[in-house]
């Protein structure tokens, strides 16, 4: 029992060291950009937090990629980069989050905003790339992550298994699949196999 209690309290505690360890603007943006091509990440928008944890503008971009800086209060990497048409999307549902809105909320209001046109989505698809790595692997005081693992996101809109021809779950490790067919949040999931 004690060794539980123990156990419970040195997590706790790493957690709450890692939620108020915001890492540098530099070492953010050094991170967050990973996740975009290479040709990409100079020119890349990037957002991250402030010294109190506001997610916030790190810097502007010039060409069409976004990207997003880990999350100091959540657990284990993960950056993100996605095409700027997907920006709309992405910010209602940051919206929608900070609301309190649970993952069903976000999806329906979404839904229904596409659909009425109030929310606009990319026509011919756009591509987000996620970057993650576990806690062990990334040092958020010197900007280094290694042993990092990349899937990719391409967003059909509307897309079904039969206009695409694609699995509702992959069948292969790699395989693409698409997921939420038939919706505003259709996309094509690519897993490549783990190390």
């Amino acid at each position: 029992m004690k060794t539980s209690l123990l156990t419970l309290l040195c997590f706790l505690c790493a957690f709450a060291v890692k939620a108020q360890t915001v890492p540098s603007k530099a070492n953010q943006i050094k991170t967050a950009v990973l996740a975009a091509p290479e040709d990409k990440r100079d020119g890349a928008m990037v957002y991250g937090y402030s010294e109190n944890g506001e997610f916030i503008k790190l810097r502007d971009g010039n060409n069409e990629m976004v990207c997003i800086a880990d999350d100091p209060s959540s657990p284990g990497f993960s950056a993100s980069c996605y095409h700027k048409d997907l920006e709309p999307f992405m910010e209602r549902g940051r919206e929608l989050k900070k609301e309190g809105k649970s993952f069903r909320e976000i999806f329906d209001a979404r839904e229904e905003e596409v659909k009425n046109g109030k929310l606009k989505m990319p026509k011919d698809g756009a591509t987000l790339y996620v970057l993650t790595a576990d806690d062990e692997h990334y040092n958020p005081s010197s900007g280094n992550v290694d042993k990092t693992y990349l899937r990719y996101v391409v967003y059909i809109p509307w897309a079904t298994e039969e206009s695409t021809g694609l699995p509702l779950k992959p069948e292969a490790p790699g395989m693409p699949w698409i997921m939420d067919p038939g919706t505003h949040r259709a996309h094509i999931m690519i897993n490549p196999p783990k190390d």
